[in-house]
């Protein structure tokens, strides 16, 4: 999309939330443990570049990405620090991997075999990660035969580097631990099967760096807490206490565009779904649901000015209303999300109204919206 550069709505971050929030992941590090900052999502809607170049001045010893072209975009910035794919690529597109330096996730042998095609054409070879499905049930080696056959595969192949392996647990964001701990333990089994070595074998995620101790990962792949938000979060249940102190670098604002006053029977919005029983002073909002800021926030409050006010009316796709206390001027600052965890639109406020989680909310957010950063 086009950003509007031109219309009064964007999408604020406070580049010294994301640093301090590196600096605590940093200094909670075991002894030996690299970070690799995951910046895939448009860095979850924060900015990819800005947020990749916050990271390397802490110390990142390399990023996460979830597509190729998200790895080609921090290379095109200078970025140099090695990149891991998360994702599957096309196997035909493992020759613009290795010859920008960014490395693969291998899902599975049959991939390894057509990558091995490409490569040897061009003579090519390619750093990969061996991913492990250890209960994600998404990507990567589960079964002990196809892993053995891999590593015998790999042997002596000069078309590959192993560089990693690793798995992605489904749940060490949960206080029950049994399907962590299940999950755990098939990756060490698949590890034991190893006669390939790789430079580093990784399984934490943020969840696991910041609920967990005395998990054996070389690498701590860094994502939701960069943003400073707390991994458990969801509506069903309260957060889990992070050992690392955690900052909100997103707020989203806007302003009113337009205010006047309703009469009794006046509807609002498509549908006529609120419809005045006095005279109702409304102020319009210049975002949508084409923004990202999706038609089940209907009845949330924002903050116009010092005021919380409801979303009235089904949201629009390029606006919506919202129900004043008074007549307010045009201009009026309106904060649709707060950075601040206290305020009640806060972003986990947020995603329990519309029953999702931040992450969700914050990676909707969409490129139509100009990123502003700044350090506080």
């Amino acid at each position: 999309m086009v950003p509007g550069y031109h219309r009064p709505a964007v999408v604020k971050v406070n580049l010294g939330a994301i640093r301090r929030n590196l600096e605590n992941e940093m200094k909670h590090l075991d002894p030996g443990q690299k970070m690799f900052a995951v910046v895939k999502a448009n860095a979850y809607g924060h900015g990819a570049v800005e947020v990749a170049k916050v990271a390397e001045k802490v110390g990142a010893a390399g990023f996460c990405v979830a597509i190729l072209d998200e790895a080609l975009q921090l290379r095109r910035a200078d970025i140099v620090k090695p990149i891991l794919v998360l994702g599957v690529v096309s196997p035909e597109y493992a020759p613009v991997a290795a010859v920008n330096n960014i490395s693969l996730t291998v899902p599975n042998l049959e991939w390894l075999k057509d990558a091995e095609k490409y490569l040897v054409k061009e003579n090519l070879q390619l750093k990969i990660h061996l991913g492990i499905d250890s209960g994600m049930g998404r990507i990567g080696f589960n079964e002990d035969d196809e892993f053995i056959a891999a590593n015998k595969f790999l042997e002596n192949n000069e078309h590959f580097f192993v560089e990693g392996m690793f798995a992605h647990f489904a749940s060490a964001d949960s206080a029950d631990e049994t399907y962590f701990e299940h999950q755990r333990d098939k990756f060490n089994h698949m590890k034991s099967l190893l006669t390939v070595k790789p430079k580093w074998i990784h399984v934490d995620n943020t969840a696991a760096s910041i609920f967990h101790s005395g998990i054996k990962s070389d690498l701590v792949r860094f994502g939701i807490g960069i943003y400073g938000l707390n991994p458990s979060s969801n509506p069903a249940s309260p957060d889990l206490d992070s050992q690392i102190k955690l900052e909100p670098a997103l707020s989203f604002e806007s302003e009113l565009t337009h205010v006047k006053t309703i009469h009794q029977g006046d509807g609002v919005g498509y549908g006529s779904t609120f419809v005045a029983d006095e005279d109702t002073i409304i102020g319009t909002v210049p975002v949508g649901y084409a923004d990202g800021f999706i038609r089940k926030f209907q009845g949330f409050k924002v903050k116009v000015g010092d005021d919380y006010c409801p979303i009235v009316g089904r949201i629009c796709m390029d606006q919506f209303m919202v129900k004043l206390p008074k007549k307010m001027s045009v201009g009026t600052k309106v904060v649709i999300i707060s950075n601040n965890p206290d305020d009640p639109n806060n972003i986990k406020a947020a995603a329990d109204y519309v029953d999702t989680i931040h992450y969700e909310v914050a990676c909707l957010l969409n490129d139509r919206l100009p990123r502003v950063y700044y350090e506080k």
